[in-house]
Formats: C-alpha cells, sequence, structure tokens
C-alpha cells in the first residue's frame, strides 16, 4: 500500500468517523427526519455535479426498482436509525455499533444464505457480541431510559448494512459510482414523506447545525464515496477493508476532542473486541494488504 493510498485510507476513515460528530451536533436541533434528508439530499445534488462533470448519466429507467431497495436498506433507513440514536448515544458508541455491520451480514448469510458456520466465523461473532456487550454495560449513557431504545436504533442500522450487502451480492451489478448517484436520489424520496409529519424541533436552527448538515452531505457522503471508489480501484476490495477498522478509532477521538465524551477503559476494550471480530468475520488479514489486488470500476 503506497503513501496515497494510506493518505486516503485514513482520510477515508476520518471523515466517515466524523459523521457521528456531526449527527450529535445537529440532532437536537433538526431532529433525525429532517438531519438525514438534508444529508442525502445535499449528497445527491454534490454527487450530480460530480457526475457532470465527469460526464457520466444516471440510467434511473434501468435501474430504478435497484436504487429504491439499495437506498432503503444502506441509506435511508440506516441513516435515520442512526440519526435517531444520535439523539441519546456517544458519537463514540455510536462509531463502535457501526463497526458490527459486517457481523450482521455474516449472521444474516448464515441464518439465509446458508453460509457455513466455521470457526473463524463465530470466534468473530463472539468477539463482537462480547465487545458490544462490554461497551454498552459499563457505558454511563446506558442509565437513561431512553439508552435502550437508541441501542436497539443503532443497532438495526449496522444490520441494514448487512442487508444491504447481501443484496449487491445477489442483485446485478451496477456501477459504484452510478449505485451511490443513484441512493443517494432513492433515499431523499424515501425520507421525504416524513418531513410533512415531523415538524423540525427548532423553527430557526443555528449556523452550526446548518453547517453539520452540509459536512454530513457534501463532506461524510459525497466525498468520502469519491474516496472509498478510488480506494477500491487502487487496492481492491479486501484491503479498502481496513476503513471499517479505522472508523472506530476516529469516532472515539472526534467525540473526546469535540465534544468532550471520556473514554474508559470499557470504551477501549469493547472497541478492540468488536474490531477484532469484524476481522475475522470479514476474512482480512495483513497479507491481503501486501499484495493488493486491483480493481477497476465498471464503465
Amino acid at each position: 500500500m503506497g503513501p496515497g493510498s494510506i493518505v486516503r485510507l485514513l482520510s477515508l476513515a476520518a471523515i466517515w468517523g466524523a459523521s457521528f460528530l456531526f449527527m450529535r451536533i445537529a440532532v437536537p436541533e433538526l431532529g433525525p427526519a429532517w438531519l438525514m434528508f438534508g444529508r442525502v439530499l445535499s449528497a445527491a445534488v454534490f454527487l450530480a455535479l460530480v457526475a457532470l462533470v465527469l460526464k457520466r448519466g444516471l440510467p434511473l429507467r434501468a435501474h430504478a426498482a435497484h436504487f429504491m431497495i439499495l437506498s432503503f436498506f444502506n441509506t435511508a433507513l440506516p441513516f435515520l436509525l442512526f440519526a435517531y440514536a444520535a439523539q441519546t448515544l456517544t458519537a463514540s458508541l455510536l462509531a463502535v455499533l457501526n463497526a458490527t455491520a459486517p457481523l450482521w451480514g455474516a449472521v444474516i448469510g448464515w441464518l439465509f444464505f446458508r453460509q457455513k458456520m466455521s470457526l473463524r466465523l463465530a470466534s468473530g461473532l463472539v468477539l463482537g457480541i462480547a465487545g458490544v456487550s462490554v461497551l454498552v454495560g459499563f457505558d454511563a449513557v446506558v442509565s437513561d431510559s431512553a439508552a435502550i431504545p437508541a441501542i436497539a436504533a443503532a443497532a438495526g442500522a449496522a444490520c441494514c448494512y448487512g442487508i444491504a450487502t447481501w443484496y449487491t451480492r445477489l442483485a446485478k451489478p451496477v456501477p459504484a459510482f452510478i449505485n451511490a448517484h443513484g441512493s443517494m436520489w432513492g433515499a431523499s424520496l424515501w425520507l421525504l414523506p416524513l418531513l410533512w409529519f415531523i415538524p423540525l424541533p427548532v423553527a430557526e436552527p443555528a449556523h452550526h447545525s446548518l453547517m453539520a448538515v452540509l459536512a454530513l452531505g457534501i463532506v461524510c457522503t459525497g466525498i468520502a464515496y469519491l474516496l472509498y471508489f478510488r480506494l477500491v480501484q487502487d487496492l481492491g476490495a479486501t484491503p479498502t477493508l481496513t476503513v471499517t477498522f479505522l472508523i472506530p478509532v476516529f469516532g472515539v477521538l472526534w467525540g473526546h476532542v469535540f465534544l468532550h465524551e471520556q473514554i474508559g477503559w470499557h470504551t477501549l476494550a469493547g472497541a478492540a473486541s468488536v474490531v477484532a471480530g469484524t476481522a475475522l468475520v470479514s476474512g482480512f488479514s495483513i497479507q491481503s494488504l501486501r499484495a493488493p489486488a486491483p480493481v477497476k470500476e465498471q464503465a
């Protein structure tokens, strides 16, 4: 892995880790529905501008149903669930729960797609469950009566990512950039009806909340996807999985630096256990970093 790829990988992990920070900043004034609608719509507009510059069309008619299914499980629902959880949970806890997505993918594969439960897979699931138990069981936020529904929502969001992973494996292949672009417009359509029934918590949100929305949409979604696609093209899919293990590190760091969240022993132990479990379930190894297999994005 060259220096350029390392910089892009760290940048992507830092950006995605910061998404939980921006959620925590903006959700009190905007609420989950308005916050996530602003995120996906701004991301859709940004990617549309990028597509215009790159001269890449968006075949809506050919892939409309696919975009709607993918955007529901990979964007609209998990974003909404994480935003709901962000009203109660810390950015650190959200970032670590997000990292359990591959664990959910493994469980779904075992239950519904006859994926073999190997010793490595079982060990990863045990480590992941143990890490979440330590993280949640010793966190002061659990004393809040709203913590249990929030934890369930964040876990549900990670499960949605697991469902989306299996869906993309089984669906007809679509170029990655087109998937991202179409998904943002699809997610905007899914979230739009909620705005009619859910008013803004604050009539005039502060500027910092609105800036957080733009940061979520343009930086944490639009720019992050472009970085991700570049990494997959340069390194291959497996080495790019490293970002999954780095996101909790930056999520905990940003929460501590900007929101003054406490980092206890349970935070470090729980996060380490979840990351180790995710690595086992994902089949990730150090050797995959030494001999990357470049994958070209489909035209």
